[in-house]
């Protein structure tokens, strides 16, 4: 299948800006002759591509350069990527914030698969999935090079096209069902002969590995991922022969119907109907499970567990502030000149933070919060504000609602979305009265604004899961024009979650797992132990901002103090680690799987003290400090709006398409 040609981009800035860093190189080694001289002795280079570039945000001045290769170390095919150094780029972007990206030697035995994107206009990319389930970010191809890479990588491991869709490229999975299975399982001696080491290891010379002693296998650079890589291939091949049906049947109880029906269910899905699925899922593993049941006349021991490095209860009375009553009008008024005008924004946002906002201050708070309306606007220039914006609303409203069923019949995507968007609001927050009844108006709105956004922002369209996050604002607002802009300004911050290449999601789950690995490290290595390190149990807390899990008044509550950013744009992830660590005792007493482990994170809906959690947050926002700063990638959402207020600027920088 022949790939898109990619269209001529000599025009474009960026594109003439990345020839002059480097002319597109490839290189291909004659097997066995000669390595590349900046690799040490018995490594290959077989692929070399510059200008591979990573885009961790929609502007074009930080995007980060470097160079792509596949190398061979003995019989095993590893993978990076170094971005340059002193590249001329955004201060936001240190050396240090580009080091993050630095894939070192990354071995084809742990990744899954290789997704090819190939756009009708714009560069071609590929996003590389690891067994995990965590992804690395897009790498763009500014001078092609995807086939060839693609090429390389079949020569050296299994690469098949996938069934389902055809520029998914699977790794290792291999035509024959049963070896397909047992490689996918991980048993031993189910190992592709390809990815092993050929030569034999004799009991003396592990044990002069394990003892710190150099081998012919650590010399990439002297990775760690490289030696921990072949130590537990190793480990595979020389561990003693068990019993397969056994292993098959512990390994197929951590998959089972129940558990995929739980995760594509994740949206729409009640706490209780979750519970009631789960309960269908264990009564269909009974026959399974029941072999493996203790006897009676045997006692199982509880589990110990680590104990937590930071003891949140003790750190959060030390670190984390009492909470306050709401801001009400009086003290509101304190933060005003006579104008109108917000005094010390510093201030109104940490008083915000810790106590929030009275339902009938939101709206005029959450249109300032949300960047809408200017901190330093007066009551005149609010209300001008308003009157512009919503003849501008009109305007792109009409857009959709002068569309006739004649042009409808021909336009595909504008009937997908409006189908789209009608199915989900129907069952939006029905159980909320303002939302609730047959022919209630504001499901109009809603439908409205929701749709006017699909053409104000074309290229993002609609996705599911923005229904949610728009609710709220329009119950604050009771007003289609001012939901739709302070529904703009949301989404200019979530936004790069419902990008198609998921890039916004991977980059806060990657923030997460580190933070978590810094919080408390038994808890990060647990997860690993039970494959659960990509942390998609926190995928529908991220996407939908806690949406899910809180009363109604509890989600508004939370998302003005997330809207401050007093001690960080990212305290939603610091949110995360908090009720991770507040469960930790039970996740691991109880030896969770990731099919247990999503039940129990979904009944937790209802049942979160958001007052104890926020708490919680601000403490291990305020222990982490600059090394949690750290773990969080320069861009990864929400983004802070600019000062002076998205929507007072119509030239933004250029985004990627």
């Amino acid at each position: 299948m022949q790939e898109t040609e990619i269209h001529d981009l000599s025009d474009d800035a960026d594109y003439a800006a990345s020839q002059q860093q480097g002319s597109a190189s490839m290189m291909r080694c004659e097997s066995g002759k000669r390595s590349s001289s900046n690799e040490p002795e018995g490594a290959e280079v077989l692929y070399m591509k510059d200008n591979v570039t990573i885009h961790p945000t929609q502007f074009a001045s930080e995007r980060i350069s470097g160079r792509l290769k596949l190398i061979k170390q003995s019989s095993s095919l590893f993978m990076t990527w170094i971005p340059y150094k002193g590249q001329s780029t955004n201060a936001r972007l240190s050396e240090k914030d580009m080091n993050l990206y630095t894939i070192r030697a990354v071995p084809f035995a742990d990744v899954r698969s290789i997704r090819r994107h190939t756009p009708a206009f714009g560069w071609q990319y590929i996003i590389v999935v690891l067994s995990s389930g965590l992804a690395f970010p897009p790498l763009y191809f500014y001078n092609g090079g995807v086939r060839e890479f693609l090429a390389t990588v079949k020569q050296h491991v299994v690469l098949l096209r996938s069934a389902e869709h055809a520029n998914v490229f699977l790794v290792n999975d291999f035509q024959n069902p049963l070896q397909r299975t047992l490689s996918s399982l991980e048993l031993p001696r189910a190992v592709s002969l390809s990815i092993v080491p050929s030569t034999p290891v004799s009991g003396g010379e592990s044990a002069s590995q394990e003892n710190g002693e150099r081998t012919d296998v650590d010399v990439l650079d002297g990775s760690p991922s490289i030696r921990q890589f072949y130590r537990r291939e190793r480990q595979k091949v020389h561990d003693p022969a068990r019993d397969i049906s056994m292993q098959l049947l512990e390994k197929f109880s951590l998959v089972t119907k129940f558990a995929r029906e739980a995760t594509s269910q994740l949206f729409w899905e009640t706490p209780s109907n979750a519970f009631s699925l789960f309960e269908r899922g264990s009564s269909n593993l009974s026959a399974i499970d029941s072999s493996q049941k203790p006897r009676d006349d045997v006692l199982e021991l509880p589990v110990p567990v680590p104990p937590d490095p930071l003891e949140l209860d003790k750190l959060s009375l030390a670190w984390g502030k009492p909470r306050q009553p709401p801001l009400g009008l009086e003290e509101w008024a304190t933060f005003l000149d006579s104008e109108g005008r917000v005094v010390d924004s510093k201030a109104l946002r940490k008083r915000i933070f810790y106590g929030g906002v009275e339902h009938k201050l939101r709206k005029e708070v959450w249109e300032i919060l949300l960047g809408y309306q200017s901190y330093e606007s007066t009551y005149a220039e609010k209300e001008y504000q308003r009157s512009n914006r919503k003849t501008e609303y009109e305007i792109i409203k009409n857009q959709w609602q002068s569309i006739s069923p004649e042009q409808e019949k021909r336009f595909t995507k504008f009937r997908e979305r409006k189908g789209l968007i009608e199915k989900d609001v129907v069952r939006t927050d029905r159980s909320i009265s303002f939302y609730g009844g047959d022919g209630n108006a504001n499901l109009s709105f809603l439908h409205n604004v929701l749709l006017t956004y699909s053409f104000y922002n074309f290229d993002l369209g609609y996705c599911q899961g923005m229904s949610d996050l728009l609710s709220p604002i329009l119950f604050v607002m009771e007003d289609e024009s001012e939901s739709f802009w302070c529904f703009v300004a949301l989404m200019e911050r979530l936004g790069p979650n419902f990008n198609r290449d998921q890039n916004g999601m991977h980059s806060q789950l990657f923030a997460l797992s580190k933070l978590v690995e810094l919080l408390d490290a038994p808890l990060h290595n647990y997860f690993k132990q039970k494959d659960c390190l990509n942390y998609f149990i926190c995928f529908r807390w991220i996407l939908l901002q806690f949406k899910r899990e809180l009363e109604y008044d509890q989600t508004m509550r939370l998302w003005e103090v997330l809207w401050t950013h007093h001690l960080s744009e990212h305290l939603h992830l610091y949110v995360c680690v908090a009720l991770l660590k507040r469960y930790r005792g039970k996740i691991i007493g109880e030896q969770m799987e990731f099919d247990t482990l999503l039940k129990f994170i979904n009944e937790l809906s209802g049942h979160i003290d958001i007052d104890v959690t926020l708490r919680d947050a601000e403490a291990l926002c305020l222990c982490a400090g600059e090394n949690g700063s750290a773990c969080i990638p320069p861009g990864t959402p929400p983004s802070l709006p600019r000062e002076d207020g998205f929507l007072f600027n119509s030239e933004l920088d250029d985004t990627v398409l």
